[in-house]
């Protein structure tokens, strides 16, 4: 039996350090209607603001674009969470997801953002181009 869409949201922020606790909140709101545990919802805040982070930091570097998320659950409790940026691409994605890589040379930042969407949902898929952005999508799957 096919799943359906039961609801979903979309929202367009600036990729400013300020709007990542805006899309936590606006995502994990959004996912509040179906009631979740609150392990799940605390999951689902730290990926929106590790995948939301990574644009601001990687996607954009020293410039400032757009932020486009998706959120929607369906009627078999899964919710999927999609984040993109049109930003520089990540050249090798494969190693872009390794735990401690980063591609941040001063040394500040930990490398474990991919790590942790990973272990905090059900799925994460990463599609990226070199020069045209990167897409984050995300699943996870809400107990009743």
């Amino acid at each position: 039996m096919k799943s359906h869409i039961v609801n979903e949201m979309r929202l367009t922020i600036p990729s400013k350090s300020i709007n990542e606790s805006y899309a936590r909140y606006a995502v994990s709101a959004f996912v509040g209607q179906l009631d979740p545990a609150v392990d799940e919802l605390g999951d689902i805040r730290t990926v929106v603001s590790e995948a939301v982070t990574n644009c601001v930091v990687h996607a954009y570097r020293e410039t400032e674009g757009k932020i486009y998320i998706c959120a929607k659950y369906y009627d078999d409790g899964r919710v999927v969470i999609q984040i993109k940026d049109r930003g520089c691409g990540i050249p090798d994605v494969k190693k872009a997801m390794e735990p401690l890589y980063t591609p941040d040379e001063s040394g500040e930042r930990g490398g474990m953002g991919f790590a942790i969407m990973e272990s905090f949902t059900d799925k994460l898929k990463v599609r990226s181009c070199a020069g045209y952005g990167t897409t984050v999508t995300m699943t996870k799957r809400i107990k009743k």
